[in-house]
């Protein structure tokens, strides 16, 4: 567990959520904004077209070496937002089961949302992250 980040939670609250409903990040902290991590491969080809779980991996993938660049891990995260090119709550779902995997314990704050459309060809599935550090 990140010593930066600390997750909330609430007996208020439902506990039927996957996750903290609140994070916060010690005073000092270095805030990393994250562009929407996508499913694209190096050569910039969309990874597993029409699959929103290979999509999420390969997403989850690329937001774990955009943090690595920024200095950060998963567990540096403090909040994410997943957006799923779907109607159809099954295929958020789908995706969110992997994304919500690979955080493992770290159960960060996060929103998952259909959208109509997201940028690259074939592309469903994108993930937003913002992670704090505290730089030595």
């Amino acid at each position: 567990m990140s010593q930066t980040v600390s997750l909330i939670r609430s007996a208020e609250l439902s506990d039927m959520a996957q996750y903290a409903y609140a994070a916060t990040a010690p005073a000092g902290a270095r805030l990393i904004f994250l562009a929407g991590a996508c499913p694209l491969n190096l050569d910039g080809s969309t990874a597993g077209a029409g699959d929103y779980a290979a999509q999420a991996t390969k997403a989850m993938e690329n937001l774990l070496i955009a943090l690595h660049a920024a200095g950060a891990e998963l567990d540096d995260v403090v909040s994410t937002r997943v957006l799923v090119a779907s109607s159809r709550q099954s295929d958020l779902i789908e995706a969110w089961t992997v994304i919500r995997g690979a955080f493992g314990d770290h159960d960060a704050p996060s929103t998952l949302m259909g959208v109509t459309v997201l940028g690259y060809t074939d592309q469903l599935v994108e993930i937003e992250a913002v992670a704090a550090v505290i730089d030595n």
